[in-house]
Parts: C-alpha cells; structure tokens; sequence
C-alpha cells in the first residue's frame, strides 16, 4: 500500500474525502486543499478513473521539514529515483509554494531536479531528459512554511480535462469543480435538472455523466502512472475495460431529464459539441433563451434548478449583473414553485438580489476566487386565480421615494430647459452616498467613497440597493448605467482614464451639441454644475474676443462660439481634451481660424500671454500642482494671482467669468480692488436647480475694471 495526496480545490476537501470511501478507500484524512490516504495500484487506478472531484492525485515518497534549499536537496536526493522510472523517461518538477528561504517556485524547482538527476548519476545511470511539454511523469512538490510533500503526479494533465470540452464560454467552469457544484446542489439522478444560464453546458454534461455512471475519465489517452517502473497494465486494463462497457450501456438507464438554456446561440453551438463528444448528447434538452424571462418546461415538475450566473471580476463595471439577479429571482419565484434552485458565484451582493433566503451554503474557490454556492427551496405561492404571481419588492424604499420626488420635480425642470443631461439625486441621504446624472437614455451613478467607519460588506450592500431602486425607479436598461467611484483627487488626477470604450454619446444643451464619453474616464467631459454658467457666456459672447482657461473639452468655448463670438482661444494642458474641444466645435458647425488651441499649463501660459480680450472664462481646479511656481497652487490662496494676469489681457470694457468648487470661497475684494478691478457675485443667478443642494461648492463671479467714479 501506498500514500497518497488527492488533490482539490479549498472547500471541496470533505466532498472528496465521501466520494473515496465509495470508491474503496478507507479511512481518508482531509487536508488544506486535498485529501490523504493510502491504496494499492487497482484502488489508485480506479480513483484516477472514477473521481469526479480530485484535479490529481500524488503518489508520496516523502513529507519532511524544510526550511532551506539544502533540506529540500537533500530530502529529494535520499529518493531512489531509479526505482520508480528508468532514464528513458522525460519529466518536469511541479514546484507549489514558498518560504522564507525558497522565495522562487523555479528555484525550488530547479533544487530538486538537480537531486533527481544526481541519484541516476551516483548509480551510474545515464540522466532523464526534462520536458516541460511533453513529459512521460510529472514530480509535485507542495511546500507550506517549513513543511514539505515530494511524491509523483499519477494522472499527468489534470484531471478536469475529460477531453469531452474543447472550446467554451467567456468564463467557464473546470469540470471537476463543476461536478462538486452538482453534488451540492440537491440533486439525484431521478430528479430532472435546469440550467437556466448553460454557457457551454459543463453543469449539465458533469450531471449527465453521473446520472448515466460514466467514468469521467474513460476518454483520457495518456496517464503518467503508465510511465512508472510498478505499473501494472493487465489490472489497468481491466478497469479500463470496465468502464467503457458501463460507459456505452449507462446513458440507457437514465431517468431524469436535463434542460439547458441561453442567450447566446454560439454557445449553445458549443454545448451541443461537448454533450455529443461526452457521450450525453441525448439526454440533454438546448434552447436559446434568456433566464430573466424564463418559463418553465412542460416535463420539469418539482426537478432543481443549478447555475453558475455571469459575476464579473468588480461589481462596479456589470450593473446589468443586478438587474439580472434581480429578474432571474423573480423568474425563479414566479414559474418554478415547489423546485429547488442552486447558484453559484462570488458575489454576497448580487446573490441578494435574488431575494431569497437559502437553506443551505457552501463556500469553495474558483481559481483565486472565493464564492459561494446556495440552495433554495421555492415554495409554491398560487393566487386567486391560480397562476403564480411575480413579485416585485421595494428595494431601499427611502432612497428609491427621494429619486422618485426628484425625477418628477428635476425631470420636468430639464424638460422645460431642453436639457438631455442633469443630476437626479446628489447624495440627498446620508446612507446612499451617490449621485446620479442623466445623458439622455444613459445613466451615470458615482459612488462617492464610504467613509472608513462603514464595513465593506454593508458599503456594496448598499450601492447595490441603489443600483436596483434606480434602474427600478426610472425604468432604464441596465446596459445603460454606467457606475464610477469617486474618491477625493487632487489636480488632474480626476481625470486619470479608466477604460478605452470610446463610445461617445451627442447631448443638447440650450441648443449647444455636446459629445460625451460616459464610460472611459472619472468625468464625463460635460461638468453638469456649470450648465447655467455656459448659457451666460452665450449670451455675453456676441461679438466678443472670448478666452477659455483650464478649458477641458471646451463646452464653453462652444457656448461662446455659437453665441455669435469674434474669435475663441481655448487653452488646456491635454492634447486629448483639446482635439475633444475640436470635435464639439465642429458638431455645431464651428470651424476656421478664429478657433485657436493652445496645450499648456494654463498658470504657466498666463505668465507670458499676449493678447486683449473682452470676455474670459476661468474655472481652475481647487487645487494643483505647478513646475513652474514655488508652491502649489491653491485657488483661495492664489486667486489673486491669477487676476494679476488676467487684468493684463482684459479689455477695459471686457469680463472675467470666474468660476470654481471650493468650499466657502472668499474673494479678495482688498487686492481686487488694488488691482483695479471688481467682483459681482452670481453664485445664486448660476446654481442650476439640480445642483441646488450644493451651494457650498458653487462660486462665480463676474469681475470687471473698475469704473471711474
């Protein structure tokens, strides 16, 4: 007898301790991530056939304490190596894990190959050759601290390659880790199974291939422990026989059915490929469907529903992912009472959104991945007239009442305005920190961070509420919501690019068309606070020489363009917000050389500026960082610096539109004034209504030289 190493995925270790002992094992010992025992070479064989769970198994030839590369030598040198494969035999080492001292897998690698090659040598063998692509038998090595297993893989590739799957979904599942979801699930091979969202059909071929008692790995061509000195070819070969006898007679005898659904036709395609190349092809029913409109299938009667729905590596970037939760659970309460149900995924949140209270959970990995698997039992809720009847539950009903009182009193405003784009709630409640903005169909929700005293969990509970009232509330798509999380940031850093969609979105604004991007950065290239702000500078622009400072992607410029301006200067340090600008310009027919661009610095540029104009625009960030002066550049701090400049290009009869967002902003009217200029505040004339709970951050002056009295 043997000891071996079974090796699984963190969580599955009890599985696959049960599914050995049916096997023939006795008395297995879990362990992190595997599970140990001992069997002879007939008991070994069958495992590595029949076990639908272990992604491979370890013969092992030692377990010692390793804190060094000299324990590790020394402890794979004292193996008789040439007692278990001849010379002729290729191999590579499988190096898991670290130490203090073996900080590199390859180093340790390498260290035990070197012991393998020197035991053939001091026997006076000629060496193995290493291959890392085609090796005969594979050595494992799993080091954890200062403990060490040595031992040969019996299997080779792993276990989860049936070789019934050759091509699948965007995220599929490995086989074995999909046949322990099966096994979970509450389901037996009486039952009839549903997998709403199939992908490429692993569930429900794993499900087949244990309903029908086909050995998952009777289709293997090439297994190491054929490349051992002790194999034994007659006892495999009678084991080998066995189970294709049972694998041709098995799909005769199986009871119940199997149904898998999806959206994607391709997929389905490629289900279809895998259940006829796994030998189950008749047993499964696929259709094209989508699990948020699902129904239920005249012949599934009180049979389980099992799937493995699309997660996503970051909640933020699939808000359709809630909506979809939140339909499925709906779909699942409305047409499958008295089922049962299993999801698999990784997210708590979205899992919420399905709105039921589970029976049972598991917690196992996918990858590196931590997920759940819960079991539901749906009951059977029939009204009046029999059908049963979907529910539609009140999410977050104190936020979802503020949206719906601001939509009707916002929306109606932007209506009359002819605006497409405008803020529909602004952080109103302290527990749904917020905002949301409207472009069009589109909308943009901004999770502003959670302070440090609010756990995580509670934190995406929470912005996922908000997800599901507001695409609830305002009847959007959620293909259509984009969500963005706002930090507090400092100088251009809020405009640090977060993806490359470049999908651009053309709005209206008092008659100005506006492009906007809502997907690749923080801010969309339409700061929504400054709406009334652009409007004024139409309105003064007729005629008018106009200036635009830290301009962004010009909004006002083409405000001031098609308000009738002389000429426009556009200044931005980005060469990407100014071909922007470009491009706004040229969407309302305004082109020819009294456009101009300049990329630069803005503070730096407006140190050695020629030039007069009658009407400019200036809204500087609240704070930032300039090469050029000796200190950064604070806007309550430096204000007057700008003006001193700004005083030198303005006309005497021009304006200075002079905006920004610091909070209780005080101007200077002392210095002003010895400047030769003055300050009219028009904060109040330029607070759009949806900006209206945030006063505190809006400032804007119209600054003018002083008159002679």
């Amino acid at each position: 007898m043997n000891q071996y190493l079974a090796i699984t995925s963190n969580g599955l270790e009890n599985l696959l301790a049960e599914e050995l002992k049916e096997l023939g094992v006795i008395d297995p010992k879990p362990v992190q991530a595997g599970v140990k025992f001992k069997a002879d070479n007939r008991l070994i064989y069958r495992c590595c056939l029949w076990s639908r769970i272990a992604s491979r198994f370890v013969k092992i030839l030692a377990e010692f304490q390793c804190q060094d590369d000299m324990d590790l030598y020394l402890s794979a040198s004292a193996i008789n190596w040439p007692s278990h494969f001849d010379c002729s035999k290729r191999f590579v080492v499988d190096f898991n894990g670290t130490n203090r001292e073996i900080r590199n897998s390859q180093y340790g690698a390498m260290k035990v190959k070197d012991a393998i090659i020197d035991s053939f040598e001091k026997q006076r063998l000629s060496r193995p050759s290493i291959s890392k692509d085609r090796p005969d038998l594979r050595v494992h090595v799993r080091l954890n601290k200062d403990k060490a297993i040595l031992g040969i893989d019996m299997v080779g590739t792993g276990l989860h390659q049936r070789g019934y799957r050759t091509e699948s979904g965007k995220a599929p599942l490995r086989e074995n880790l999909a046949a322990a979801i099966v096994m979970r699930c509450g389901w037996d091979a009486d039952k009839s199974l549903l997998d709403p969202m199939c992908g490429s059909g692993t569930l429900l071929i794993e499900a087949a291939l244990m309903a029908a008692n086909m050995a998952p790995g009777v289709k293997r061509k090439q297994w190491a422990f054929e490349a051992l000195k002790d194999f034994e070819p007659e006892v495999w070969a009678e084991l080998k026989s066995e189970a294709s006898v049972q694998a041709r007679r098995g799909a005769k005898n199986v009871q119940g059915k199997f149904f898998g659904y999806d959206n994607d036709k391709r997929v389905l395609s490629v289900a279809r490929d895998n259940a006829r190349r796994a030998g189950v092809e008749e047993l499964i029913q696929f259709e094209q469907s989508d699990a948020a409109t699902l129904t239920r299938p005249k012949d599934f009667t009180h049979g389980v529903i099992v799937c493995n729905p699309p997660y996503g590596e970051r909640l933020g970037t699939e808000p359709g992912l809630i909506a979809l939760y939140t339909a499925f659970g709906a779909q699942l309460k409305a047409e499958f009472g008295g089922c049962e149900a299993s999801i698999f995924s990784s997210s708590e949140e979205l899992l919420s959104c399905l709105r039921m209270r589970a029976d049972k959970q598991y917690k196992l990995n996918n990858g590196a991945l931590r997920c759940h698997q819960k079991n539901y039992s749906i009951s059977e809720r029939t009204a009046e007239n029999g059908n049963i009847q979907k529910e539609q539950a009140v999410v977050a009903p104190d936020f979802a009442n503020r949206l719906k009182k601001n939509l009707g009193k916002i929306g109606k405003w932007a209506k009359r305005e002819e605006l497409d784009c405008y803020r529909v709630y602004d952080a109103d409640l302290p527990d749904y920190n917020v905002a949301i903005d409207v472009y069009q169909g589109y909308l943009v929700i901004q999770e502003y961070a959670a302070p440090k005293n609010i756990p995580e969990e509670k934190a995406k509970r929470r912005l996922t509420d908000v997800i599901r009232a507001t695409i609830q509330v305002m009847g959007v798509d959620a293909n259509k919501v984009v969500l963005k999380t706002r930090e507090k940031k400092k100088g251009a850093s809020q405009y640090q690019k977060l993806g490359e969609h470049a999908r651009y979105l053309e709005v209206n604004e008092y008659g100005v068309k506006l492009q906007v991007n809502l997907y690749d950065y923080l801010d969309t290239g339409l700061f929504l606070d400054h709406k009334l702000t652009r409007r004024q500078i139409g309105r003064m622009a007729k005629g008018k020489d106009f200036l635009n400072l830290f301009a962004y992607t010009g909004s006002a410029t083409v405000h001031a363009a098609c308000g009738g301006a002389k000429s426009t200067t556009t200044v931005d340090m980005s060469k990407t917000y100014l071909e922007w600008a470009k491009e706004n310009l040229k969407l309302n027919g305004q082109v020819g050389r009294q456009h101009r661009f300049e990329q630069a610095d803005c503070l730096q540029w407006l140190e050695s500026a020629q030039g007069n104009y009658d009407l400019i625009f200036i809204d500087p960030p609240t704070f930032s960082n300039s090469k050029r002066m000796e200190k950064s550049f604070d806007v309550q701090r430096d204000h007057i610096y700008l003006m001193k400049h700004l005083q030198r290009l303005l006309r005497q009869d021009g304006t200075i539109v002079f905006s920004n967002n610091k909070r209780q902003f005080k101007m200077d009217f002392t210095a002003l004034e010895e400047l030769g200029l003055q300050a009219e505040n028009i904060s109040a004339k330029t607070l759009p209504l949806d900006f209206s709970r945030n006063k505190h951050i809006h400032n804007c002056w119209l600054i003018t030289h002083k008159q002679e009295q």
